[in-house]
């Protein structure tokens, strides 16, 4: 007899008992517990990907929403820059508008007070001027001119 036949009769043996002690049932039992416990992991993840889809979903429709409510945003900034430039612009036009008459009323005021003053000066040098004259016709003709006054008036009065 060789070894290979005692090799044989001992897996036979080995075999026998294996079947007696339900080894095989065993075995079958933790490999169903473990296909179990698979497919118990597969569900379980299963269900994180549909609970990760739906928060995808989600999240999309709350970057949309926010997307929107910033173009919302942006377009307010854009319309109140655009009315407070409007402001501002109508405000500097007004400001310019009262600066300019403010500059011309005082222009004219000086102007005004200027032709006084130019008059003024004007009807000095004017009565000035009558007094030179008058004094200088009164030192060549002053009895002349007094006796030929006198008799415009005595004309006057008859």
């Amino acid at each position: 007899m060789d070894n290979s036949f005692y090799a044989f009769a001992a897996l036979v043996i080995f075999l026998a008992i294996a079947l007696y002690f339900g080894i095989p049932k065993i075995v079958g039992k933790m490999l169903d517990g473990q296909i179990q416990k698979i497919a118990d992991d597969l569900a379980q993840a299963k269900k994180l990907r549909e609970e990760a889809a739906a928060l995808l979903v989600e999240y999309e429709q709350k970057r949309v929403a926010a997307e929107s409510e910033a173009e919302g945003i942006i377009a307010a900034a854009k319309e109140e820059a655009v009315r407070l430039t409007a402001e501002a612009q109508a405000s500097l036009a007004e400001l310019v508008t009262r600066r300019t008459k403010a500059v011309e009323d005082k222009i004219a005021q000086a102007e005004a007070q200027a032709i006084s003053e130019v008059r003024a000066r004007s009807a000095d040098v004017a009565i000035e001027a009558a007094r030179l004259v008058l004094t200088d016709e009164m030192g060549k003709k002053g009895g002349t001119v007094v006796d030929k006054a006198i008799a415009d008036v005595s004309n006057r009065l008859n």
